[in-house]
């Protein structure tokens, strides 16, 4: 820890090639409101990218226009957020990749914590910053906090966040460290794992692509961090609209698929059994309460589940480790959160694991 301490502190230039990567889809608005601060980086060799999914509200001719100085990268369709960084990927050379949503603000000085961290350690793969809420800059934000953890049942939360209850931030949790997943809405990840593990898996589309990608990085021997020194504020989507039909089916699906991929196949087994169980009664309390679109989501999304599974599409393409502790609950959130009332991460994590 004092050897991590030294080099987080430390005054020696680390210059690795660096690409702020952002991921556009009739943004424009957002493009106008925050490329100015991601313009504004002090970190030296670098370069900003924006891969545009092909987009029809004159996007690209902003840029263009605008900043010509970024590098444009043309995807031929929506790919969504995983295909579309995988495509887009394959025209960036860099060292390191910083996935960054067209909704965050960034601060002058964000970069250079993160590289330093993660220059400290060749197995960290992958990093994200501190998490805030743009428009309440004091409050962690929905899609990171400060650095995922993932439960026994494969639910993800956050240091700062559990389901839609966001904490304040008093620096509770401002050390570096370790945790299982990283959010894609701010994501620096090594060049050379982001191509070994083969990127993002494309049939996720969108939503815990990202998740399912740390886990593989994980089990491939690596570890992701959290660097809180490095601080952003994202505009995002807070909680979940159970209304949006697409975000929950994509969301439910994804994660049983997720678990499917990276548990053993017994564990899996009971695991995704239970899940099924647990999906069900919030469906149901749901459709109690009006919200048939979430009902009719998180039922297709099981049956979506299904027929992955049965067409075959698991794979695994490395030797596996299976030995990780870093930012997972062997317990239930849902039990500690609705059950026993627990509100906050300390809550969660301050007894036995």
């Amino acid at each position: 820890m004092q050897r991590l301490k030294s080099i987080l502190f430390s005054t020696t230039p680390l210059n690795p090639r660096l690409s702020i990567v952002i991921l556009n889809w009739n943004g424009k608005s957002y493009l106008e409101q925050f490329l100015p601060s991601v313009l504004s980086t002090t970190y030296s060799n670098k370069e900003i990218v924006v891969i545009d999914n092909a987009s029809t509200d004159g996007s690209v001719s902003f840029i263009k226009e605008k900043y010509p100085g970024i590098v444009l990268v043309h995807n031929k369709e929506n790919y969504g957020f995983a295909k579309g960084y995988n495509e887009g990927l394959k025209h960036v050379d860099a060292d390191y990749y910083l996935l960054l949503n067209s909704d965050v603000e960034v601060q002058k000085g964000w970069v250079e914590p993160i590289i330093t961290l993660m220059e400290s350690d060749s197995q960290i793969a992958a990093c994200q910053p501190k998490l805030l809420q743009y428009n309440n800059r004091n409050m962690f934000e929905y899609s990171g906090g400060a650095g995922g953890w993932l439960d026994r049942f494969g639910y993800p939360f956050a240091r700062g966040r559990i389901f839609d209850v966001c904490e304040k931030d008093t620096g509770q949790y401002d050390a570096a460290a370790p945790i299982f997943w990283a959010s894609g809405a701010a994501l620096c990840v090594r060049a050379s794992v982001y191509k070994k593990l083969h990127g993002f898996d494309e049939f996720f589309f969108a939503h815990q692509e990202e998740i399912d990608f740390c886990w593989r990085a994980q089990r491939a021997g690596y570890k992701i961090y959290c660097c809180p020194l490095s601080v952003v504020y994202h505009v995002g989507g807070g909680t979940l609209p159970k209304g949006n039909r697409q975000k929950v089916f994509l969301n439910f699906r994804n994660n049983l698929v997720m678990m499917a991929k990276n548990l053993p196949a017994h564990e899996a087994t009971w695991k995704i059994s239970w899940r099924f169980v647990l999906d069900a009664i919030s469906a149901v309390k749901s459709l109690l309460t009006g919200e048939v679109t979430y009902f009719t989501a998180v039922f297709h999304a099981h049956l979506a589940f299904l027929g992955w599974l049965i067409s075959g599409k698991k794979q695994q393409q490395l030797p596996l480790n299976d030995n990780m502790t870093d930012g997972y609950l062997k317990r239930s959130i849902v039990w500690q959160h609705f059950i026993l009332g627990k509100k906050k991460f300390s809550e969660m994590i301050k007894t036995k694991r």
